[in-house]
């Protein structure tokens, strides 16, 4: 048994060890059951307890979740149109948001789908300085997807 300021107890029955922490006014916790003879301490368990879930709440608060941010492309746009776009993307790459590019391809367009790809990859070239494709541009029935992330 260890106590709560790390003293050695010994080796103690389960009786004698909680005789002991009821007199220091602790909880007898087992730290190591499979052992033998099993680790017990002294401790204070919901002071343990409230340290562990500041500790859990503090690393949630620092993690940073990623967003995914959806821009829409078409395939006749002007390279004006697709700086502005690109500028609009920058921002959310910047901080730290997962994009995806999408073009809706409508009547015809479905035939030059390529086409389509080329804007994509032309997008993804004007925004490599930022970030880099995570999923190639893909055809998935009338649309094309690409994923583009953050640069670290």
């Amino acid at each position: 048994m260890i106590g709560n300021d790390g003293q050695q107890y010994g080796v103690l029955t389960a009786a004698q060890g909680q005789k002991i922490a009821d007199e220091q006014g602790l909880d007898l916790v087992k730290i190591a059951p499979t052992s033998v003879p099993p680790v017990c301490k002294l401790m204070d368990y919901s002071k343990y307890k409230y340290e562990q879930n500041k500790k859990e709440k503090e690393m949630k608060r620092n993690q940073k979740t990623m967003e995914i941010k959806e821009v829409w492309l078409s395939m006749t746009i002007d390279v004006g149109d697709l700086n502005t776009k690109a500028n609009i993307v920058r921002k959310f790459l910047k901080d730290g948001d997962k994009v995806k590019a999408t073009i809706r391809m409508r009547g015809r367009q479905q035939a030059y789908a390529a086409q389509g790809v080329e804007v994509m990859k032309k997008f993804a070239e004007i925004l490599s300085d930022v970030s880099k494709v995570d999923k190639q541009p893909v055809t998935e029935g009338r649309n094309i997807t690409m994923f583009l992330i953050p640069l670290k």
